[in-house]
């Protein structure tokens, strides 16, 4: 009986917060006191792990995370159901009912309409914050295409002020072959938007596959890094993800470096696609075995 009130209370509480973007941000924001700030390096999971780039309805992630002892989840809401409010909803339940603690919300790119842009990632930045966590994800779209880095400029200057009232951090995800891919395309964003809650999502993968070393990335913005994805791939110069361990990126001494320069925030697990051949659960437990030294 005790679960069952406690289950009720929890889904009115969540009806509650769902109705946050109705009232406004500053009422949204009131109701979120236990936004988390959380301090130092907590390892979490990226739910592309394991549901690959399919609508799954985030099923096949929600059966294997409970067995990976990863508590903290960054879900990748790319289809439309995921981001309606029933969708956050049963985010939010299936949450509490398995003990996981969503982190971030990963959103579609920046792309060639800046207005449709602001307005599906303040929609974003509120639902994060329906769900207890005050990180969202982006990166562009293909090299030179959908406005280009211009885009994704105007986009963020317009959402830095936003983000700013809300408290939310906006991840800035580089990409091989991507309007956001090296350390020029990061120097103009920055210098365009100078906002605490703007900054960058280091996906040590990806600054491999397009031949950016990542050393070179933790030396020059080790200040606007708010975010880490943990990936590996087949050879410098070439994007195609492999089992960490497997390939050349030095994800360890990456993370030492950056914990070296004052780090704090996320290690996200973001091996991607699901791998053939693999018993997820196991892999994705090896991986956070490698990395918990770095939990403090």
């Amino acid at each position: 009986m005790e679960n069952k009130i406690n289950r009720r209370s929890f889904v009115k509480s969540s009806s509650t917060l769902l109705a946050g973007l109705s009232l406004g941000t500053h009422a949204s924001a009131r109701h979120h006191d236990d936004v988390d700030k959380m301090k130092g390096v907590q390892l979490a999971i990226a739910t592309i792990c394991l549901d690959g780039f399919g609508d799954e309805n985030f099923e096949p992630s929600f059966k294997i995370i409970p067995q990976t002892g990863i508590k903290n989840v960054e879900f990748n809401v790319w289809y439309p159901r995921n981001i309606t409010p029933s969708g956050i909803e049963s985010i939010q339940e299936r949450c509490y009912e398995n003990g996981l603690k969503p982190i971030s919300l990963q959103g579609t790119a920046f792309g060639d309409n800046v207005l449709k842009d602001v307005t599906h990632k303040l929609w974003l930045m509120d639902k994060a914050k329906a769900l207890g966590c005050r990180r969202v994800k982006f990166t562009g779209a293909g090299r030179g295409k959908a406005g280009g880095l211009e885009n994704v400029i105007e986009t963020l200057k317009a959402l830095a002020p936003a983000a700013e009232e809300m408290d939310v951090l906006i991840a800035v995800e580089n990409h091989a072959n991507n309007n956001i891919e090296n350390i020029e395309d990061y120097e103009k964003i920055f210098a365009a938007v100078d906002s605490t809650h703007v900054g960058m999502c280091l996906d040590m993968g990806h600054f491999d596959g397009a031949s950016v070393s990542n050393f070179d990335v933790v030396e020059r913005f080790h200040e606007k890094i708010n975010h880490v994805d943990l990936k590996d791939v087949v050879a410098f110069g070439t994007y195609k993800s492999v089992p960490y361990g497997e390939g050349i990126t030095r994800g360890e001494e990456i993370v030492k470096r950056l914990i070296d320069k004052g780090y704090s925030g996320y290690l996200v697990i973001e091996q991607a696609p699901p791998m053939e051949g693999l018993e997820l659960a196991r892999e994705m437990r090896r991986i956070k075995d490698i990395f918990a030294k770095f939990e403090k």
